[in-house]
């Protein structure tokens, strides 16, 4: 994978550019303003790109935040040069502060992601579930997961076998792990660690230990989704399964 996606690379161009244009802004103020206050008005904007950022950015914000301070607020003006100690020190602290919050901030937006995230796949498998309990047609319940599957895993299209297996495919486990089965004159089984293989792959349906079909997943080549996002959807497919034998479908 090269680069940044799109959104890091605008958190970092932000992080070299709100800065700047804040400390810009305070020029007019500089010498009615303390080097405190004018310290903690940029901390707010390294917070405000930390917490749309990544850590990254949060850290280069921090090291922005410092630079322009220096330049635009202290004495001498407009030079990276600092004689006062006060300013020093102001300074010094601005980087410190800043750096922590930023990370912090960067913290509690990937914690409130996961919070997000949890609740969207507990609420994909409890609408499965109460498909399954409401007395919904089998099928109809294989088609939901299905649905699911597409955006959970973010596939370019997914179907359902029926019956036996035909041809062999990668197949995800009940751990979330992609099995690309024993190679040529090998003993081992081989595993795909972090990428979608070539092709499609299976996640097989079973109920009541009874295999009765497949999931043929077709991703898009690239970064598996994360083991939560696979436990889930072999979860979902593991409901799709005991749908169908509980409708006692021929096996």
């Amino acid at each position: 994978m090269s680069g940044y996606r799109l959104h890091d690379r605008l958190a970092l161009i932000a992080a070299l550019v709100v800065p700047f244009l804040v400390a810009l802004a305070l020029v007019p103020f500089r010498t009615e303003l303390s080097a405190t206050n004018a310290a903690l008005v940029l901390v707010v904007a390294v917070v405000a790109v930390a917490a749309l950022g990544t850590r990254v950015a949060g850290a280069l914000a921090a090291l922005s935040a410092a630079a322009w301070f220096d330049f635009f607020l202290t004495r001498p003006y407009g030079r990276f040069t600092i004689t006062g100690d006060e300013d020093l020190q102001t300074a010094a602290l601005l980087l410190i502060v800043g750096l922590i919050v930023s990370q912090l901030a960067v913290r509690a937006r990937r914690l409130q992601g996961a919070v997000t995230t949890d609740a969207s796949h507990l609420s994909q498998l409890e609408g499965t579930a109460r498909l399954a309990e409401g007395g919904d047609a089998p099928q109809a319940v294989v088609e939901h997961v299905r649905h699911e599957l597409i955006d959970l895993l973010d596939l370019r299209g997914c179907r359902f076998e029926y019956g036996s297996l035909i041809g062999h495919l990668p197949r995800m486990e009940h751990d979330g792990t992609l099995w690309l089965g024993h190679g040529t004159g090998e003993t081992e089984a081989t595993y795909w660690p972090d990428r979608w293989p070539d092709g499609e792959t299976e996640l097989r349906a079973v109920g009541g230990g009874h295999y009765y079909g497949r999931f043929v997943l077709d991703p898009v080549p690239g970064p598996l989704p994360s083991e939560q996002a696979r436990l889930v959807a072999v979860a979902l497919a593991a409901q799709a399964g005991t749908a169908l034998d509980t409708a006692g479908l021929a096996r």
